[in-house]
């Protein structure tokens, strides 16, 4: 099979869909592959480095072209004249936050295969978790810039210093991100409480970072009070496939201090406040009547491509050679973590959560 891999043309979304590793494995296992020219620079990766991979350099509409097509983020609308009901795209979707998107799919005809929405037995997201392991890491980090007066930040240093108090910092969701957030927080010094639905997720990290946390089972209320008195609130709430709930409102974030932070690492699914909207590495923040200072951006991993790329395609490349290897059908038939990511075939919405968030009617695929 031929393999496409097109540049990203998300906004300051310099990754790519396929690492030369990956590239030189496929093309061990028989199939082909065209990068697009300059997919690769964003990471570092030059043209030549592909080449010597084993790959083979096209135009946009000659990666587009193929049978199967990996990417790192949903098609854009300029991408949207490059689908067509021969082929399979596998990538990230978040069709949850994107009706428009789901119906273009759905028009097109062709079968698209959401990273985040493969999901094995055991519930674990394999292909989400590289990006939440970064994403969550991130977060804390940009907070912690984010406070310096110089950005509009409170001019609090996250850990304090000898004979001055931490910043308090308030993690939503005690996942994959949470968990990374919370240790960079805990690492940088500061007075960390993390909150979740799931006591057993909570006790587990609790015990990961040997007692240096506070841990507070969520209710609306025990949020409100967390929220109030944050100097940072890092958001990492996660519902597969659906639209992130809008847990932190308006009067929360207007009773927080001027200079605080609040970032939403599940802008992706449409954000976890009321007032979150969709930012670029460019303009990350806004910042609300109060002072509030509110980081939306929807793709924090591609600020570190280099790293992001290349732990993508580590978590991809066996999907991606079972896709190439055997037809989306047949792969699909023998795996049931990819088949729980497929979400459009033929015009057809085959996931539930998806539908369910947009309005659209779906139906359960049948191998």
């Amino acid at each position: 099979m031929t393999i496409g891999v097109p540049q990203e043309r998300k906004a300051q979304e310099h990754r790519v869909g396929m690492f030369p590793c990956g590239v030189r494995a496929l093309v061990q296992d028989g199939h082909s592959i065209v990068i697009e020219r300059g997919a690769g620079h964003g990471c570092g990766i030059s043209d030549e480095d592909f080449e010597r991979s084993g790959a083979r350099l096209g135009s946009a509409r000659d990666a587009w072209g193929q049978e199967l097509v990996v990417k790192v983020k949903e098609p854009l609308q300029e991408e949207y004249e490059f689908l067509h009901p021969e082929l399979t795209l596998f990538t990230y979707l978040h069709l949850a936050a994107n009706k428009e998107l789901t119906e273009r799919l759905l028009a097109s005809g062709c079968t698209a295969i959401a990273y985040e929405s493969v999901e094995t037995d055991e519930r674990r997201l394999p292909l989400l978790a590289p990006m939440s392991e970064i994403a969550g890491r991130m977060a804390t980090i940009k907070a912690a810039e984010l406070l310096s007066k110089n950005n509009g930040g409170s001019g609090k240093l996250m850990g304090g210093v000898t004979g001055v108090k931490p910043c308090k910092v308030v993690v939503i969701g005690a996942g994959i991100a949470g968990a990374q957030a919370a240790e960079m927080a805990v690492g940088l010094g500061a007075d960390v409480t993390v909150m979740d639905i799931n006591s057993d997720v909570l006790r587990t990290l609790f015990y990961h970072l040997n007692g240096r946390i506070k841990t507070q089972h969520s209710t609306p209320d025990r949020m409100r009070e967390e929220v109030r008195d944050a100097d940072v609130v890092i958001s990492c709430v996660l519902i597969p496939n659906a639209a992130a709930p809008k847990l932190i409102t308006r009067a929360m974030i207007a009773s927080m201090r001027p200079g605080s932070v609040i970032i939403d690492v599940a802008i992706d699914q449409g954000g976890t406040t009321e007032l979150s909207q969709p930012t670029t590495h460019e303009r990350p923040c806004v910042r609300t009547d109060n002072g509030v200072l509110l980081y939306c951006v929807a793709n924090m991993p591609g600020a570190y491509p280099r790293t992001s790329a290349e732990a993508l395609t580590n978590a991809t490349l066996p999907y991606v050679r079972a896709l190439a290897g055997q037809g989306w059908r047949a792969a699909l038939a023998r795996d049931a973590a990819l088949r729980r990511g497929l979400n459009v075939s033929g015009g057809v919405l085959y996931c539930r959560a998806v539908g369910e968030s947009v309005g659209l009617p779906w139906r359960e695929w049948q191998p």
